[in-house]
Parts: structure tokens; sequence; C-alpha cells
């Protein structure tokens, strides 16, 4: 970057001198270079080849570069741990696992190594607002390693063909262990691929029994895209949550109507008594009034 910012003065420079040598009357009469002169002339180069913007976009360019060469470079570190050997294959997917469940969910939200279908463990699983749904990372990668290490076609497509026999194995060991909507799960599960790089060679290569698989329950999954998914069921779970604290919102609104609806009955039915108890007080206060002017009436004929 340095050498680039260098060189492009140094041809400014070299411009402008030449520049203001060309200007001189008569070129047998030796040249006194003006420095002020000088840096008008290469500032006014600078500005006019938008030399700032350039070198930025290039500065730019080589942190993206950078941040690619960095990414290309933890892929493969990725395949050579996952190829390294079996144990070291299941810890590595283990972790990596559990890293995105603990970046994406809740505590509460998943678990890893505890039982859920009958006596089944899955690797890890989720609760989601369908049922648990499980996780395997136990991924054959024996034959992938083959594949990549060979150097002849035909072996590398001898391996490469026992490679999609283990995966569809796999996947149907899943399927059969993990997929049991009757005994609580979803009706689909996770294979986790710790891998991008074999996640992809699988979607490029065996598409088709990717998709396969996808119908019958068992979705493959790798970092990027589990990580995605757990957010979808994050989502779910709370749009759930939602949905179930407005329904029980609305039971207390229906009580809460049921309730006044009673305390106006009763208040409609004493209100009536009321009334009616009026009514009597006045026709009892009517006669009252009608035996005093009868009294009255007596008392003056008397005298």
């Amino acid at each position: 970057m340095i050498e680039i910012v260098l060189g492009g003065a140094v041809i400014i420079l070299s411009g402008a001198v030449f520049y203001l040598v060309t200007q001189q009357e008569e070129p047998d009469i030796d040249v006194e270079v003006d420095p002020d002169k000088v840096r008008g002339a290469v500032s006014e180069s600078w500005q006019n080849l938008k030399l700032d913007e350039k070198i930025g976009s290039v500065e730019k360019q080589m942190e993206n570069v950078q941040s690619e060469a960095e990414k290309i470079q933890d892929l493969h570190r990725d395949i050579e741990t996952m190829l390294a050997n079996p144990q070291e294959r299941g810890e590595f997917g283990e972790r990596k696992l559990e890293d995105l469940l603990a970046r994406h969910l809740p505590s509460d939200m998943y678990g890893t190594q505890e039982t859920v279908v009958g006596r089944k463990k899955p690797d890890a699983y989720i609760q989601s607002s369908a049922g648990k749904i499980c996780i395997d990372s136990k991924f054959p990668l024996e034959s992938f390693r083959r594949m990549q290490e060979a150097e002849d076609e035909k072996e590398k497509q001898k391996h490469a063909n026992k490679f999609r026999r283990a995966v569809k194995k796999q996947l149907q060991e899943v399927k059969k262990k993990y997929v049991k909507p009757e005994k609580g799960t979803t009706d689909y599960a996770f294979e986790f691929v710790p891998s991008e790089t074999v996640y992809y060679y699988l979607v490029r290569e065996e598409y088709e029994l990717l998709n396969e698989y996808t119908r019958e329950g068992v979705q493959v999954v790798s970092p990027l895209t589990l990580g995605h998914k757990l957010e979808l069921v994050k989502s779910d779970v709370k749009t759930a949550q939602l949905s179930k604290e407005a329904e029980k919102v609305k039971s207390q609104l229906q009580s809460f109507e049921n309730s006044f609806r009673d305390v106006f009955d009763e208040w409609s039915t004493f209100y009536k008594h009321v009334r009616n108890s009026k009514k009597k007080a006045d026709d009892v206060e009517s006669s009252l009034e009608r035996l005093e002017d009868e009294f009255e009436s007596v008392n003056r004929l008397e005298n």
C-alpha cells in the first residue's frame, strides 16, 4: 500500500517538474524551480487524478482480500480438524454445535446429551413451539477424507460413492431415531455438518440425496445455515408466546365482561326492587294522606 502511494507521488512530482521546465520561454537558460509552484502543481495534479479516492478504494479492497483470506484459512483449519481422526471429529462437531446453540438461543430453549425420544439421546435438541427438534452431529467423513487425499480419479470416485452411501445411511438413522411426532418431536430433525466445505460439497454433488431426505424430515445443516434456522425457531417461539399471552389477555377480558354482566344483572334486579319499593311507599303515603283528610273531615263534623 505504501509503495503504491509513493509511486503515485513520484509520478506526480516528476510530471510537475517536467511541466514547470517546459513552461520556460528559453530552454537554454538554467532552470530554477520554485518550490511553491512545484507544491501547487503536485497538489493540483493529485486532486485532478482523485488519488485520495483511488487510494482509499485500494485500501478497502485490500482489507476485503485479507478478510476473505482469513475466512479461507478458517475453513481450511476446519476441514483439517474434521479429518484428523474420528474422536477429534466428534468432539469438534459437538463443541461447534453447542457454541451455535448458546450464541443463538436462550438456555431454556435447548439441551444437549439428554434423553428425548424414548431412550434415544440426540447430541442436542431445541424446544420449539411445535415440539422438540433433535440434532445429530455424528457425520461420516472417513470416505470424504480418503476422497480428498486420492490422486487417482478412479480412486476418488470410489471413495465418493462410499461417502454417499455412508451419508445416506446416517440420514436414515436420524430419521428412524429422531423424527417421532407421536413421541413429542417435530416432524423433522437436523443433521449437523460442522464444516462448510463438506456441506457445500454435498449441496453441489449430492443435492438430490439431500432433497430426498428433506422431504422425509431430515435436514442437513452447516454452521451458517443452522444459525439462520435457530433464529427462525426462536422467532417462532416468541410469536407463539405472544399469541399465548394474547389469548390469556383475551380470556381475562372475556372473564371481566362476564363478571360485569353478572353485576349489571344483579344491579338491574336490585333497582327493580328499589323501584317497586318506592312505588309501594308512594301508594302507602297516598293512602295515609287520604286517611288524614278523612279524619280531619270527621273532626270538623263533630265540632
